[in-house]
């Protein structure tokens, strides 16, 4: 009796539900959700699909165009990004920039293709757009791994005085000053200021040694003084990234929190590269003992991985873990293997980073024809004024070599390049920066990029020619 008593009450409407809302009614909409999210979430991969298309064709098609100027195929990308996203195409967009999904052509494609419902349209735009992001970081993390790969660690060590003093030189000038002139001539607050002064700080390494192959001055005197000034200033940009992306989290300077930043940067990094070179011996054994596939760039990413969870759990960036970890890893015998091996990767996955980052760059606030873009216009060519000089005169710094040429040492530490997009992306993450801020940095880093190799080509070329002339009268 007690059972069937129990089996009736099970059946009868429950006393908080309204009668017009049986319990059968709720398990028909439970069920009807259940499809509808199964139905949404085949959508999501879709739409992931379908960006990533777009993301890797535009990336390849601007990267071969730049490759083909001799340019930076990373340029190419940025282009790229900026060609398919919210400043012309619309067909990667995402909801932080103030999009709907209603803005994007290919979530309408979705919509139309598959007769979904405005409601579903946006949460399939929503979770499609948080997974791109999510590559995308990963995008970043794979890149400062790779770049902490490449770097010597003991070329770092051995670097001479004169680099020393060009890098931090071309660190301090180009940040104090970024910082100082937006700050007080354009009354920019205090966190996007910092953001845009510190990603007038790095040099890209790539673009001025490739530059420097082709002329054949990469084994010069100034050619090694901006080769070792480019690797430090990547190290000395990658905390101050680190240091300012901290800030943009809590919304606010306090100056024992800048310190701490500082300390805890320089201490992470020093100490993970003393234990890393301690237990590297420990990785090359482990990795012989492995018999499976990918034994070295698995083992390598769950290191760069757990590195940049700890940088992450202090307040740090993770993208400080993952160069940590390349520097260290490129201690081991293990390094080209590693590196032949984790191109594949970063071929995946970075490009999805710069692409985005264009893609979110809204170029329109540069527009001077209308009034209230004009800020943002101005804020370009101040960034982009002080970006050159402020590299410029880091040459006046070369103590103790007669006869060596100071402005093409100054113009070999010009361009911005991937390390610049770096900061430009990670500041769009956090939302420290504006959306003129934003396009500012992108635009001053386009710039800086194109215009350093021909002026390092011409500086280079000027004392050859006077010697030719000398000569000949």
């Amino acid at each position: 009796m007690a059972d069937t008593t129990a089996w009736v009450n099970l059946l009868t409407p429950l006393p908080f539900l309204p009668p017009e809302h049986p319990l059968p009614y709720l398990l028909a909409t439970a069920t009807e959700a259940t499809a509808n999210e199964a139905e949404n979430g085949s959508l999501v991969l879709a739409g992931v699909l379908l960006s990533l298309v777009v993301i890797y064709f535009a990336s390849k098609l601007g990267g071969e165009i730049c490759a083909r100027i001799n340019l930076p195929p990373v340029l190419g990308e940025l282009v790229g990004g900026v060609v398919v996203g919210v400043s012309a195409l619309n067909l990667l967009v995402f909801p932080e920039g103030g999009s709907a999904a209603s803005n994007s052509v290919m979530m309408t494609f979705l919509q139309t293709t598959a007769g979904l419902t405005p409601e579903a349209t946006n949460s399939v735009f929503q979770s499609t757009s948080e997974v791109i992001s999510v590559l995308a970081e990963l995008g970043v993390i794979i890149l400062l791994f790779e770049i902490g790969l490449e770097s010597d660690l003991k070329e770092l060590i051995r670097v001479g005085p004169q680099a020393a003093v060009v890098a931090v030189v071309g660190v301090v000038v180009p940040f104090a000053a970024g910082t100082a002139g937006l700050a007080y001539l354009f009354d920019i607050s205090a966190v996007p200021a910092i953001f845009a002064g510190a990603a007038l700080t790095a040099t890209s390494i790539g673009i001025t040694a490739k530059v420097l192959a082709e002329i054949g001055q990469l084994s010069s005197k100034e050619g090694q003084i901006i080769i070792g000034a480019a690797v430090l200033d990547d190290v000395l940009g990658i905390i101050v990234l680190a240091v300012v992306a901290s800030l943009a989290k809590t919304g606010e300077v306090v100056i024992t929190n800048v310190i701490y930043l500082i300390i805890s940067a320089g201490v992470f990094l020093v100490g993970a590269i003393l234990i890393g070179r301690f237990l590297g011996p420990y990785f090359v054994a482990l990795v012989k003992e492995m018999k499976t596939r990918g034994q070295v760039l698995l083992t390598a990413l769950i290191f760069a991985f757990v590195l940049s969870y700890i940088a992450t759990a202090i307040q740090l960036e993770a993208i400080l873990g993952a160069f940590a970890a390349g520097l260290v890893l490129a201690e081991t015998d293990k390094r080209r293997e590693l590196e032949e091996q984790v191109l594949p990767v970063a071929d995946i996955l970075v490009p999805i980073f710069f692409v985005t980052v264009g893609a979110k760059t809204d170029l329109s606030v540069l527009n001077p024809a209308v009034p209230s873009n004009r800020e943002g216009l101005i804020l370009a060519t101040f960034l982009i004024v002080v970006a050159i000089l402020g590299k410029v005169i880091t040459g006046l710094t070369v103590f103790g070599q007669s006869g060596i040429n100071r402005l093409a040492i100054g113009v070999g530490m010009i361009p911005r390049g991937e390390v610049g997009l770096v900061f430009a992306g990670v500041g769009s993450a956090s939302g420290a920066l504006s959306e003129a801020t934003e396009a500012a940095i992108i635009m001053m880093v386009i710039l800086t990029t194109f215009i350093a190799p021909p002026l390092l080509r011409l500086v280079f070329q000027e004392p050859s020619e006077q010697v030719e002339t000398a000569g000949e009268s």
